[in-house]
């Protein structure tokens, strides 16, 4: 299993150096992090991937993330990105749930501390948040 993910890891880096003129690095910078992290990205990487039914999980992953970055890197989500806000605990269950079934051989249960905060913890925070901006009155309508 070792040399096979060595295998594909440099297979996909050729092929995003090649489609994307993506140069992978060890540590990402935030150019690079943006590029990488986009549907233009996954369209190149499902390329790589031949089963379907995977290339659409796939997607639909990355497509979720993207819906939900915008509350998360927001300073105030309320006002900047009202109808992302509201979606945020859907997209971010889904977003699990995907990761269990679709990607479980890599997923496993284990996510970074840093992405199960991004999940479990934001839509708490936000709650929170839109109750001190609009008051308990406006939140609840």
């Amino acid at each position: 299993p070792v040399e096979e993910r060595k295998k594909w890891q440099a297979t996909l880096d050729k092929h995003l150096r090649k489609k994307m003129n993506l140069k992978p690095i060890m540590r990402m910078n935030g150019n690079f992090a943006r590029k990488l992290m986009s549907m233009e990205t996954v369209e190149a990487v499902c390329e790589l991937i031949h089963s379907q039914e995977r290339q659409v999980a796939l997607k639909e992953l990355m497509d979720l993330y993207l819906k939900m970055k915008p509350v998360w890197r927001s300073s105030c989500p309320a006002k900047e990105c009202p109808e992302l806000l509201c979606q945020y605990s859907y997209h971010s269950q889904r977003f699990a749930e995907l990761l269990s079934t679709k990607f479980k051989y890599r997923y496993d249960g284990k996510i970074t501390n840093y992405f199960h905060k991004t999940l479990a913890h934001v839509p708490e925070i936000m709650n929170e948040t839109v109750l001190l901006e609009l008051g308990p009155v406006k939140a609840m309508n």
